[in-house]
């Protein structure tokens, strides 16, 4: 099964660690100004979803949304979230771990994109 969104190990590792000093977390790929298109880790409902967003998939069993606007540029790939050192958005869970996630994309294939319309 073809999957829109998908995480490294190192993603999560990471994502266990925080769920296990926040308890369930969310994801929201930013497409503001401050933050950039960064993936926002939150503690589960800090960030209201509204009807503009789309759930993509999971990580390691928690949800990650993006606005339908911005959904548009990203369709056509896999967005695959990694982790590398340094400060995360403002906002996002991961910060105070000296580590940010970061979004990879790879274009998905002809045949990829046909099982994801079925």
């Amino acid at each position: 099964m073809v999957e829109r969104v998908v995480a490294t190990e190192e993603a999560l590792q990471l994502i266990d660690k925080l769920k296990a000093r926040h308890g369930p977390v969310m994801f929201h790929q930013s497409g503001g100004c401050c933050d950039g298109s960064s993936p926002m880790c939150y503690p589960d409902g800090d960030l209201i979803v509204g009807n503009q967003d789309i759930l993509l998939g999971y990580l390691g069993g928690s949800p990650f949304y993006m606005h339908k606007n911005q959904y548009e540029y990203w369709k056509h790939t896999q967005i695959i979230i990694d982790v590398v050192d340094g400060r995360g958005g403002m906002f996002s869970l991961e910060g105070v771990e000296g580590k940010r996630f970061l979004s990879r994309s790879r274009a998905f294939t002809k045949g990829e994109l046909e099982q994801l319309s079925l």
